[in-house]
């Protein structure tokens, strides 16, 4: 890939964004998506724009969810995208959707960063403190750990379909409507996809209904 300056790119998009007008409808901005991605992997700045213009509402607000924090989604966002000029070769449309491969891609960088800054103040506290705590506050804090590995090993234990319809629904906010439209599929498959992944997931957690 040709060596670029993606934060250039990111800004570019970022200023224009609201100056023009992108595809009309979900399917068009689907196909539209994925062309550019494509392009980008290819170390097509503009197609990269394009991914940026069509994808930072839906990235920013997956990030947001993970982050609770404006000012740090706005920096992981950033991140992401960062992320995502570099590994944009490795998309195969034959996998998944576009937007549920970056959707996916999101939420991990959000909660790899979440983790990394809860450590650092974990870190500091300890510095900081220099005193035994409370055996049901370490054994609190060890349960926290256990929790957030095993959703991230639950999920890539979803089949491919599930894990993206889950993600898109619940990371990124979408109906079952748009779900479907996103991934082009039926309503009712969407459906059957989310609901089957959440299935696994809370019989991996063991919770009954």
């Amino acid at each position: 890939m040709t060596e670029v300056n993606p934060l250039r790119r990111i800004r570019v998009a970022a200023d224009r964004a609201g100056q023009s007008v992108g595809p009309s409808s979900e399917q068009d901005q689907t196909s539209a998506l994925t062309s550019a991605l494509i392009g980008a992997g290819r170390g097509d700045e503009e197609a990269f724009s394009r991914v940026y213009d069509l994808t930072s509402p839906m990235v920013h607000g997956v990030v947001l969810k993970v982050v609770r924090d404006p000012a740090m989604a706005e920096e992981v966002t950033q991140e992401v995208y960062l992320e995502l000029w570099r590994i944009a070769p490795r998309f195969q449309l034959d996998r998944g959707s576009a937007r549920g491969w970056i959707a996916t891609m999101a939420h991990r960088r959000a909660v790899d960063l979440v983790r990394s800054e809860q450590s650092r103040r974990r870190r500091d506290e300890r510095e900081g403190e220099r005193a035994d705590r409370p055996f049901d506050h370490v054994v609190e804090d060890v349960v926290d750990r256990l929790d957030r590995s095993k959703l991230d090993r639950s999920l890539a234990r979803l089949s491919e379909t599930q894990r993206e319809a889950v993600t898109l629904a619940y990371y990124g906010g979408k109906t079952y409507r748009e779900v479907g439209v996103l991934l082009d599929i039926p309503e009712g498959t969407a459906k059957t996809r989310i609901r089957d992944g959440l299935i696994k997931l809370r019989d991996d957690f063991g919770v009954s209904t």
